[in-house]
């Protein structure tokens, strides 16, 4: 059957799995992953079946497990399945269901592989899939990394079936005659991905009849172009980096020749956890006085008359460490002081800038509680525009001997919630859909912020003017 030719090509192409290896199909039940267990079965591979159950859909949820257990019983193959409590997950930890979904997906499936000795994880996921994450990353913005979307193989992960669209799926069930079922929740637009799906990719492919075709071409190119950028940075970092008493030197004069030099030293120096706004501001110091610093979570840069300085953070920055805050967390200690986080439905709240009132629902923990990074940006309260941190200080007048004490509440997302003392972030604010208030107070703070006119507590604690 050339159909199962080209399956088998498309496995030994990509070096999905050898041979006799074992693997575990991840199985929903829904068209595409039954095709995908029709296809192991027909070409006699080695296979198990795995379900989650996330109990989300009610009825809908058992019977699709009720549909798999059948489905694997019927190809006589190891079944393995799993009930989740999705929401309960979600709401303790503080992220959206799908985010939960996939967490604990991905995390059971690892558990199930390693105890049944399963070579790798096979996905359902086909052309248009990856076309969909492709146009979800360009939206949300991406590198080059994003612009291949799905990858044939990563890690133990393997996808099958992407030489298949979702046409071909759909007439290849058609054609085997095979059962499956229908989760509800795909026709919904609520999600972003259906929305592509059902919305926008039938839109483009009545400009382009051949866009999966199309986009198989655009992502094959641009993952071989990745290869060659990350086989650039490779040599480049052979070159460039100088190691020496446990810190890495790379020569100014070698770094300002780097062309495109934006995307050079950010590939160069993302391992290290450094953001593109960060690198954007390394690059414009490189012309000025040296001895400025640069942080990521992990390391720290000094520009250096003849170098770039990179050293790991263990040594520890001026101003705050960065400290995780977690849902069940009331309270945290500062260096100066404390903060202490209460919750609430209640929102009517009078202003006061040693509080923070946030929408709770907004909140991705674990939350992140440091000092000042260059880069950092926020919309102040009142503003519906960003405001880079150093500018607001300067409009504050917080003295540059302050800087680096003033504590910045991160999101988990990346997104500053509030400049503890100073200013909340106009995105987090209560409105009138606010349900949950989470609440952040800065106590006994040792630390007098200017214009702010506050008052110096005493190591005992009580106040003075």
């Amino acid at each position: 059957m050339i159909l199962l030719q080209n399956l088998e090509s498309y496995i030994r192409k990509h070096a999905l799995f050898q041979p006799g290896d074992k693997i575990l199909l991840a199985v929903s039940g829904g068209k595409d992953s039954v095709l995908m267990a029709h296809l192991f079965k027909l070409s006699g591979f080695n296979f198990g079946i795995a379900h989650c159950n996330f109990n989300l859909r009610g009825a809908e949820s058992q019977r699709d497990e009720a549909f798999v257990k059948m489905l694997a019983a019927s190809m006589d193959v190891p079944f393995h399945l799993v009930h989740f409590h999705t929401k309960a997950y979600a709401a303790r930890h503080k992220v959206s269901t799908q985010m939960a979904a996939r967490t604990l997906r991905y995390q059971w499936f690892e558990e199930v592989r390693l105890a049944q000795g399963y070579k790798a994880i096979a996905l359902a996921q086909h052309q248009n899939d990856a076309i969909e994450t492709v146009l979800l990353n360009l939206v949300r913005g991406t590198g080059i990394a994003g612009m291949h979307g799905i990858l044939p193989k990563r890690g133990w992960l393997i996808r099958p079936l992407l030489f298949l669209s979702g046409g071909d799926i759909a007439a290849l069930v058609k054609s085997f005659e095979l059962d499956y079922v229908e989760d509800s929740s795909n026709k919904s637009t609520d999600y972003v991905r259906n929305k592509l799906r059902l919305k926008v990719i039938p839109y483009l492919k009545e400009m382009n009849p051949n866009l999966e075709l199309t986009f198989e071409n655009n992502m094959q190119r641009f993952a071989e172009t990745e290869l060659v950028l990350q086989t650039t940075v490779a040599a480049l970092k052979k070159k460039l980096f100088a190691e020496k008493e446990g810190k890495y030197y790379l020569a100014m004069t070698k770094v300002k020749e780097l062309k495109p030099q934006r995307l050079l030293l950010f590939e160069l120096l993302r391992p290290f956890n450094f953001t593109e706004s960060v690198v954007d501001e390394l690059i414009a110091s490189l012309n000025k006085q040296s001895g400025t610093s640069f942080y990521s979570n992990s390391h720290r840069i000094v520009v250096d008359r003849a170098s770039l300085i990179l050293s790991s953070r263990s040594g520890g920055q001026p101003g705050l460490s960065h400290q995780l805050i977690h849902p069940q967390d009331e309270l945290v200690d500062l260096k100066a002081g404390r903060l202490l986080i209460s919750r609430s439905t209640h929102t009517g709240f009078e202003p006061n800038p040693d509080k923070a009132y946030v929408d709770g629902d907004k909140l991705l923990y674990p939350l992140v509680l440091r000092s000042r990074e260059p880069g950092d940006r926020f919309k102040p309260m009142g503003m519906k525009s960003f405001k880079k941190l150093s500018d607001f200080f300067i409009d504050e007048k917080v003295p540059l001997s302050h800087k680096d004490e003033v504590p910045i509440l991160v999101n988990g997302n990346g997104e500053v919630i509030w400049v503890a003392g100073l200013r909340q972030d106009n995105r987090y604010r209560l409105t009138e859909g606010t349900k949950n208030v989470t609440i952040f107070e800065l106590k006994h703070l040792l630390i007098t912020i200017p214009k702010q006119n506050k008052t110096v507590a005493d190591k005992d604690g009580t106040k003075k003017p």
